[in-house]
C-alpha cells in the first residue's frame, strides 16, 4: 500500500476502549510540524442502560467521529486483562465494536500494548498515569482541562501511533 500521508499530514483517531468510559482523541501530524490535538473527549454511557444499548452508542459515536474528523488511521490499545474477568469481557465487546466500525470505514488499524504506549510516551514501561499525563502535556498542546484518565490514554495511544508509524504505512 502506498503512503497514506497527505500533503496535510496524517490524522489518527485514537481510542482507549471501554463500555462505561471510552477515551477518544483525534491527532494530526502535519508534515514537518509538531503534532496537533484536534479533538479529545471521554465518551460515557450510563450504567442504567442495557449492555447492548451501550455498545450501540459506542458504534454510533465511532461513526460520528469518523464522519466528522475523517481520520486515516484508527489506533487503539490491546486488551489488558484485569482480575475482574466480567469487566474484561465487557471491555472486549466495546473494543470489538471499535475495531469493527473502523474496519467497516476502511481505516487502517493499529494496536498497541500498554507497555508500548508507556515506553513511547515516557521512555519507561512502568510509568504511572500521572507521569504519562505530565509527558503528554509536554508532547502536545492540550487546550482544555481533562478530567478522566481515559482521555489522556487516548491521546497517548494516538501519539504512540504517530511515533511508531513515521515511515510509510503498510497494511
Amino acid at each position: 500500500m502506498a503512503n497514506i500521508r497527505t500533503s496535510n499530514g496524517l490524522r489518527v483517531l485514537a481510542i482507549d476502549p471501554g463500555y462505561e468510559r471510552m477515551g477518544v482523541a483525534v491527532i494530526e501530524s502535519p508534515p514537518r510540524k509538531k503534532e496537533e490535538l484536534i479533538y479529545s473527549n471521554c465518551f460515557k454511557t450510563s450504567s442504567k442502560l442495557p449492555y447492548h444499548v451501550r455498545l450501540k452508542m459506542i458504534g454510533e459515536e465511532m461513526v460520528r467521529l469518523i464522519d466528522e474528523f475523517k481520520p486515516h488511521i484508527c489506533a487503539t490499545e490491546t486488551l489488558f486483562f484485569t482480575k475482574n474477568q466480567k469487566t474484561a469481557m465487557m471491555v472486549a465487546g466495546a473494543r470489538g465494536v471499535v475495531l469493527f466500525t473502523a474496519a467497516s470505514h476502511e481505516l487502517l488499524l493499529y494496536e498497541y500494548a500498554p507497555l508500548q504506549i508507556k515506553i513511547a510516551i515516557t521512555g519507561y514501561g512502568k510509568s504511572d498515569k500521572k507521569h504519562v499525563a505530565a509527558m503528554i502535556e509536554k508532547l502536545i498542546d492540550v487546550h482544555k482541562d481533562i478530567t478522566y484518565d481515559d482521555e489522556y490514554d487516548a491521546i497517548a495511544i494516538g501519539l504512540t501511533c504517530i511515533a511508531s508509524e513515521k515511515s510509510p504505512l503498510k497494511p
